[in-house]
């Protein structure tokens, strides 16, 4: 029986991965700069090796120049964070914020989950999170879909940044973090994203829609917060509101990047009107440089 996340998937591989797959060179070979990060032992030393590999105090003990090896971290774990709650609810019929995060997941989990490579997820919404535990391959992927493809859990809208990014930390140890979001929410999440770049790389997309930004001229309308519910009767056309509208987005967008740019972590955004393909190797064509 073919699911939705099948028909998706299968799209996806012939309208996004195709087409990546002819402009990308290289990948994720190891998240830490160097020669790897596990000591595999110790062999005399020849002509060529690099010096900074020496062993000093075995040299010393045996009389004779000791160099250490390393076995290279060739495989990749990376973990997608996807959230799930109300706020990314928001879009147009035709494709929402939820809709871009279910394309995004599907094309990294497919391309990242090959070579080896194991590809986890953690989807946050409200309740406990959702977990998959890291896999290989096009099956990993649509795993995650499926999980994509549950509704989500109902109760409190509110995303607890910190919580999400807490969780993921407790999973995550020297992988590829993709975090996709909204980043609209609760929580002081300055300090759990601190912990969790000390040990991993950490890549933020920020999912937008037109709606998070402006505020349409509608004369007296209620306006509802995606996040908590509340809802409140405002006059969209009054200069005051407007304007306070307007400063509260800029602060939000403001705290964000500062927090980001804090921890290291990279900060792209991804609009729901955005071609995939573009966005994407933008992101990787940043990550490179960043890396480079």
């Amino acid at each position: 029986m073919i699911t939705a996340p099948d028909r998706l998937l299968h799209q996806l591989e012939w309208r996004v991965v195709r087409r990546l797959d002819g402009r990308l060179q290289g990948g994720y070979r190891t998240v830490r700069r160097g020669s790897g990060l596990d000591f595999a032992g110790l062999r005399p030393y020849v002509d060529g090796d690099d010096a900074r590999h020496i062993d000093w105090n075995v040299t010393a003990r045996l009389d004779e120049v000791q160099v250490r090896e390393f076995t290279e971290d060739r495989e990749l774990t990376a973990w997608l964070v996807l959230d799930r709650s109300a706020s990314m609810q928001v879009g147009g019929p035709e494709r929402g914020k939820q809709d871009v995060l279910t394309e995004l997941a599907l094309v990294l989990a497919r391309l990242l989950g090959r070579g080896g490579n194991r590809v986890g997820a953690v989807l946050y919404g409200s309740g406990a999170a959702r977990i998959v535990r890291p896999g290989t391959g096009r099956h990993q992927a649509l795993r995650i879909g499926r999980e994509l493809d549950r509704p989500a859990q109902q109760g409190t809208t509110t995303t607890d940044l910190a919580a999400m990014l807490d969780t993921v930390a407790s999973l995550a140890r020297r992988s590829l973090v993709i975090a996709i979001s909204d980043f609209i929410g609760t929580g002081e999440w300055q300090r759990p994203l601190l912990r969790l770049a000390h040990r991993n790389e950490v890549v933020a997309v920020r999912v937008v829609d037109v709606a998070d930004d402006i505020l349409p001229e509608a004369g007296v309308i209620i306006v509802e917060d995606a996040e908590t519910g509340e809802q409140q009767l405002v006059d969209s056309a009054d200069p005051w509101f407007r304007a306070r509208f307007a400063d509260e987005v800029d602060q939000r967008d403001a705290v964000l990047r500062s927090g980001m740019r804090r921890a290291g972590v990279p900060l792209h955004r991804v609009e729901t009107g955005s071609d995939l393909v573009e966005a994407l190797l933008a992101i990787i064509e940043q990550t490179r440089r960043r890396r480079a």
